[in-house]
């Protein structure tokens, strides 16, 4: 009998998408008969290592992203963090090297970390970002982007190939000149016929300040309305933890299956318009209201595209109230796009020798 090839897979710690998005591919590695191990670090190794005790997990150097308080600038900030992510690309890539040559991997799944690869293993990049939008700097950021990408053997993108697709312009290239391979949405997630429990779930993710300057917006805006409301920062800590503010229940994170009913038992979700929330909130058909984060070009690019579409509302962080929500049933809804990824022939990529 074959021995089992064990596949890295690393996300980026940016927020928790990439985490997230992340664990029906790890789901999906363990039923077709590979071994895992997870790497990434701070909340979003966290988060894996709680999903999958069981696995063996790696701690890569940070990235260390976060956001000026003001959104406007938060394109040159990551412009001025580039010595230091260039820095931590060839800290990954060492690691990688190191796990390589000790035969520890055999392939490598890299989810917006572009230090985890390595010629002698197939190595893949997950993004729904060929394009990287960035305003003026737009074809620049987005040229520089696919450049890397052509480095790994194979880019995967977690949306449809063809319409209706959630991407829009950022997962779609008009003539690529590296494989891709479209996998359908991802989603952890999956929708349950429940008797609903809460109003209102409010999600929050994503760096700070502007994960904490969202949670106060809502506490101050939902505070003392006639709904059930429940809060989960995003916060990934060792212990849960939950107080009552009034009506509103705030929980600091939740995992997978705590989040399923949570977001199974809402009428509404208030939260970002992150890719990955997208995906999973287009999974358990969802009426939501997206509230982009300040200066992320790409979630407001897809909280307008969905806008557009009449399926979800949106407005400014600074611009959001109570009544904004009053709008919620004259869209649509998020719908299912129902694509099984296949992801038996993806994996085939891990069997060559």
């Amino acid at each position: 009998m074959a021995e089992k090839k064990t596949i890295l897979v690393a996300p980026l710690h940016w927020g928790l998408g990439h985490a997230t998005r992340c664990i029906p591919i790890i789901n999906a590695l363990l039923q077709h008969n590979f071994s895992v191990i997870i790497a990434s670090d701070g909340a979003a190794l966290l988060l894996l290592q709680k999903e999958f005790p069981q696995l063996t997990s790696v701690e890569l150097p940070s990235y260390n992203i976060t956001y000026s308080k003001k959104g406007s600038r938060f394109k040159w900030a990551i412009f001025l963090k580039l010595p230091h992510i260039r820095k931590t690309m060839a800290s990954e890539k060492k690691i990688i090297a190191q796990l390589v040559s000790e035969g520890k991997i055999d392939g490598s799944i890299s989810d917006n970390r572009f230090g985890v690869r390595n010629k002698k293993i197939p190595s893949v990049f997950i993004t729904h970002q060929l394009n990287v939008l960035s305003g003026n700097t737009t074809l620049f950021s987005s040229k520089i982007h696919q450049r890397s990408i052509k480095k790994f053997d194979e880019c995967w993108v977690p949306d449809c190939e063809h319409s209706p697709n959630l991407s829009g312009k950022l997962g779609h290239l008009k003539n690529p000149d590296f494989p891709i391979k479209y996998l359908g949405p991802l989603s952890r997630m999956k929708v349950k016929n429940i008797p609903k429990v809460y109003d209102i779930l409010a999600l929050l993710s994503g760096p700070e300040p502007q994960r904490t300057l969202l949670e106060e917006k809502l506490i101050t805006e939902l505070k003392g309305k006639q709904c059930k409301v429940l809060l989960v920062k995003g916060m990934v800590e060792k212990e849960q933890q939950s107080q009552q503010i009034e009506n509103i229940t705030v929980v600091n994170f939740m995992e997978t299956a705590q989040l399923e009913e949570a977001i199974n038992t809402s009428d509404l979700v208030i939260s970002r318009s992150g890719y990955t929330t997208v995906m999973d909130l287009a999974a358990m058909e969802k009426k939501a209201f997206f509230i982009p984060t300040p200066g992320q070009y790409e979630q407001k690019y897809l909280a307008k595209r969905l806008k557009s579409l009449g399926l979800v509302p949106s407005c400014k962080q600074e611009n959001f109230s109570f009544n904004k929500l009053k709008k919620v049933p004259l869209y649509k809804g998020l719908k299912n796009l129902n694509e099984r990824v296949d992801f038996e022939t993806l994996f085939r990529l891990f069997e060559r020798k």
